[in-house]
This record gives structure tokens, C-alpha cells and sequence, in this order.
């Protein structure tokens, strides 16, 4: 994996944190909030796939047309998940459940249905990234986990890295072996979602403006953010970067959130959380071997 591989991912890592934090603001939105998010990112990434259409093309067959709605309905369901666990349980048990889940599971996909070879350093890093998203999410209690109150953000995090884990393996697999640019996937995966919305927003017009007042500048920014971040890692995996590096590369956005509590929010960093950081850092360099 190269520098400049890495450093997109990294990118995309930082971006990811901030507009799941916006996202989190909204989260009582819900589908209108996914609606509105989508039909920004469709609005305001048209004209580069448009230029991106026009001087490299994309080729359509029947397997791009199957990627491009299994990506979108995977994209669709993980949001819908992801905004439903915010409304049930904390962020701090959601996001690390799904965040942690999300690449393993990718990483077994790409070893199992791309071919990549997993190694033991890898292996190593990959486990390293894993509990030290748990250390950062729980300050180093991890029986909160046991909780009652935790137990819906378990269920609905593990759902939700699940289908990361599958939107993840598809959309590499589009880019990597069918040759569709990643800024055309991740544009046509959201205008599937937006039509598979439409209908919903059309018949509930009153109720879904209704929920979404005061949060349109969250979904402006969510829309602009959201794809901007995975347009980076899929341009990564198209450049060569391996799905199985590069899927627990990105949750290095678990190590950023914890640092936007520290300097913004002023939230306590205690000792657990800090070794936290330090095991996602040695495991992304594992993961990483960069050259």
C-alpha cells in the first residue's frame, strides 16, 4: 500500500468522523434525514460524474448494473440502520460496534472472495485496530457492553457493520475487477437509494419536512461530507490498495472522534481510551506495510 494510498485513506478517515458526528445531531430525523442526505449528494456530485462520463466512460454489462443495485440497496439499509441505532442507544456504543464489525467482516470477505492473502502481521493489526476501538469507545470499561442499555447498540451496531462489511466487499469488487470509476459508483449507488426513497418522500411530504426542520445545513453537509469520504477509499482500492488494508485503515476514524471529544468537546480521556489510540496507530502500521 502506498503513501498516497494511505494518506486517502487517512482522509477519508477524518472526513467520516465529522459527518457522523452531524449525522448523530439528526439522528431523530431519520428516513427523511437519509432522503434529504442522498438527494444532496446526487445533486452536488452530478456534474463531476458528468465530466468523469465524458472523458473515461464506464462500461455497462449486466454485472455493473447488479454491483451499482446491491451497492445502493446495501448504502440504503446501512444508513437506515445506523439512524435507527442513534435514536435507540449512545453513539459511544453504536458507532464502535459497527466501526469494529464492519472490518473484520470486509477482510474475511476480500481473503475469502478476492483472493488477497491474509499475513500474520496483518492478522495482527487487524485484531489490534478491532480492540482498540473498543478500548476508545469505553475508556477501557468494556463490560459496559453486558449493560442492558448497551445491549440495543450491540445488536443494532453489529447490524450495521455488517452491511458495511457487505457495501464494502461489493463496491470493491466494482472497482477493482469491473473497472467503474469510484466516483460514478458511489453516485449511481445514491441515486439508487434516492429512487428507492422517492415514493416514501413524495407520500409523506408534510411529515417529512416536518422532521427535517432544522436540520437541512446537517444534511447539506452530511451530502457533501458522506460521499467524500468513500469516493477517497474507493479511489485507494482502485489505485491498488488492498480491500483488507484499507477496510481496517478507515476505521481510524474511531482514534479521530476520540480526539474531536478531547479538543472540542472536552470530554475525559483516561488511560483506557488513550491505549485505545496507541492500538489502532500500531495496528494500522501492521495492516498498512507501506512502501
Amino acid at each position: 500500500m502506498s503513501w498516497l494510498s494511505l494518506s486517502m485513506v487517512v482522509l477519508a478517515a477524518l472526513i467520516h468522523a465529522t459527518w457522523n458526528l452531524l449525522a448523530k445531531r439528526a439522528a431523530h430525523a431519520g428516513t427523511a434525514f437519509v432522503a434529504a442526505s442522498t438527494l444532496v449528494a446526487c445533486t452536488a456530485y452530478a456534474p463531476w460524474v458528468v465530466w468523469e462520463l465524458t472523458h473515461g466512460g464506464m462500461p455497462v454489462n449486466g454485472p455493473v448494473l447488479a454491483c451499482i443495485v446491491a451497492s445502493g440497496l446495501l448504502h440504503l439499509v446501512y444508513s437506515m440502520c445506523l439512524q435507527k441505532g442513534y435514536r435507540v442507544a449512545d453513539l459511544s456504543v453504536v458507532y464502535p460496534v459497527a466501526r469494529g464489525t464492519g472490518p473484520l467482516l470486509s477482510s474475511i470477505g476480500a481473503f475469502v472472495l478476492l483472493g488477497e492473502a491474509p499475513s500474520a502481521h496483518g492478522l495482527l493489526g487487524l485484531v489490534a485496530i478491532v480492540l482498540g476501538i473498543g478500548l476508545i469507545c469505553t475508556d477501557g470499561r468494556l463490560a459496559m457492553f453486558r449493560q442492558p442499555s448497551a445491549l440495543a447498540g450491540v445488536r443494532w451496531g453489529g447490524a450495521t457493520g455488517a452491511l458495511i462489511a457487505g457495501y464494502t466487499v461489493v463496491d470493491a469488487y466494482g472497482v477493482k475487477v469491473l473497472g467503474v470509476g469510484a466516483v460514478v459508483l458511489d453516485w449511481c449507488s445514491n441515486l439508487v437509494r434516492l429512487c428507492v426513497l422517492a415514493p416514501w418522500m413524495l407520500r409523506n411530504r408534510a411529515a417529512a419536512l416536518a422532521a427535517m426542520r432544522g436540520h437541512w445545513a446537517l444534511a447539506v453537509a452530511v451530502g457533501l461530507l458522506s460521499p467524500l469520504s468513500y469516493i477517497l477509499v474507493l479511489a485507494a482500492l482502485g489505485m491498488g490498495a488492498p480491500l483488507s488494508v484499507v477496510a481496517p485503515t478507515r476505521e481510524m476514524s474511531m482514534m479521530v472522534g476520540a480526539l474531536f471529544g478531547l479538543l472540542i468537546l472536552r470530554e475525559r480521556v483516561g488511560p483506557g481510551r488513550a491505549a485505545g489510540c496507541v492500538l489502532v496507530v500500531v495496528g494500522v502500521v501492521l495492516l498498512s506495510g507501506v512502501r
